[in-house]
């Protein structure tokens, strides 16, 4: 037998109990922004070109053009369309830029915790600094929203042996690095499980536009594919389908000038589709009967 990590196990998706999300709709869509605060001249970054020895100053700037321009972009875009984003925001932000968090939390978009920093991943932790790290994002979180957080993004997507397990003590219901599913799977943790909310690894902003350089256009031809396989699909089983943001990718001009063509589209289908945030789907999900969603049956 091969090694494993014993969070989940196998499930086909055509063999599973059926169900609907509110209103009796098939599809859930959720919008994950990430908004992201990187250390200057040290640390990881994203770079869009050949990296540069620091200070690179090149791709300092454009990732925090994402702070200063893209995420407000985003914001109106998301105001003039009624949108609901999950803000995955590093929480350094609350002492970079505290307005553009409070902004949007104001707005209610839902906030979700994804690090300290992305200058920064939890695989290059100790198992003490690991925790450390959590509890703090938790509490500066808690701090200024007046609640914890339900929901965890690593960044990176980079998780340790005891991530989930720091996770759920930490008191988190949901977490969204395991893009192993359309649907949300319940995991195994030592102190009791985590929810699996489907996010898209293969389909992001940032691993198309940036890392294979996928042109804007095509991109969100591919996301209207998405959607619309998802929805016909959705007839025969529930379905989440998530959109990956980042501030400084579609915050550009002429991305999100493409992008809009995408909402759009999806916008004329809004009657047949529950367009919300994964802490949303976590809470009902949470209320689903034992045995419907994976993982549940041996874990209440």
């Amino acid at each position: 037998m091969l090694k494993t990590h014993g969070r989940y196990d196998y499930s086909a998706i055509s063999k599973r109990p059926d169900y609907s999300w509110p209103g009796g709709k098939r599809l859930a869509i959720h919008l994950c922004l990430n908004v992201e605060h990187f250390a200057f001249g040290e640390g990881l970054g994203n770079d869009y070109s050949v990296p540069q020895p620091q200070p690179n100053i090149r791709s300092y700037a454009w990732r925090d053009y994402g702070n200063r321009v893209g995420a407000w972009r985003l914001l109106e875009f998301a105001d003039a369309c009624d949108l609901p984003y999950a803000l995955l925001i590093n929480s350094e932000l609350y002492d970079y830029c505290p307005e553009l968090v409070k902004t949007y939390s104001e707005r209610g978009h839902e906030i979700v915790g994804h690090g300290r920093t992305n200058a920064e991943r939890q695989t290059d932790m100790k198992p003490d600094e690991e925790r450390r790290c959590i509890f703090e994002v938790t509490a500066a979180i808690e701090k200024h929203e007046g609640r914890k957080p339900l929901g965890w993004l690593a960044p990176y997507i980079a998780q340790t042996d005891q991530s989930l397990d720091l996770l759920k003590e930490a008191g988190y219901r949901y977490m969204m690095d395991w893009s192993i599913d359309d649907q949300p799977v319940w995991f195994r943790t030592k102190h009791g499980p985590i929810l699996s909310v489907p996010y898209a690894h293969d389909l992001n902003d940032s691993v198309e536009c940036v890392t294979r350089r996928t042109p804007s256009q095509l991109f969100c031809e591919n996301l209207v594919d998405q959607f619309d396989e998802m929805l016909a699909e959705s007839a025969r089983r529930p379905l989440v389908m998530s959109i990956v943001l980042h501030s400084f990718v579609l915050g550009q001009p002429h991305r999100l000038r493409r992008f809009r063509g995408v909402i759009e589209h999806i916008l004329r289908h809004r009657d047949r589709v529950w367009l919300t945030r994964p802490g949303e789907i976590c809470q009902f999900v949470e209320k689903l009967p034992s045995g419907i969603v994976p993982g549940s049956d041996s874990m209440r």
